[in-house]
């Protein structure tokens, strides 16, 4: 199993509409491909309070690399960023990791997923 940690540094005041695109759009994409996502947090304290994290679930990179794709260029999803996006991207700047856990210090919540 690996773990994607994706951060998007949303454009200032877009952040409630980033959020509304995933509850609405691409969380049902997901569970219709099978994406598997392990949680998503704003910051409550810290340097910007306009951002996402999430975090998604991987068997492997062959598994993402098949998935992900097939999630960018879902027509649904093509159309819910377009129509989203009138005035203008929602996010700034996005930026991901795939992560594998550590031989210590991983919490069970992340490790249920396996």
């Amino acid at each position: 199993m690996i773990y994607e940690l994706r951060y998007y540094e949303c454009v200032p005041g877009k952040l409630p509409l980033v959020l509304k695109r995933f509850e609405d759009h691409a969380l049902p994409i997901w569970n219709e491909l099978g994406i598997r996502s392990l949680g998503f947090w704003t910051t409550a304290i810290g340097e910007n309070d306009q951002s996402l994290h999430y975090m998604l679930a991987w068997e492997d990179l062959a598994e993402r690399e098949a998935k992900w794709p097939a999630f960018a260029t879902d027509p649904r999803w093509q159309l819910a960023r377009k129509l989203s996006e009138p005035a203008g991207p929602l996010v700034a700047k996005v930026t991901n990791s795939i992560l594998k856990p550590a031989l210590y210090g991983t919490t069970t919540a992340f490790l249920a997923a396996d």
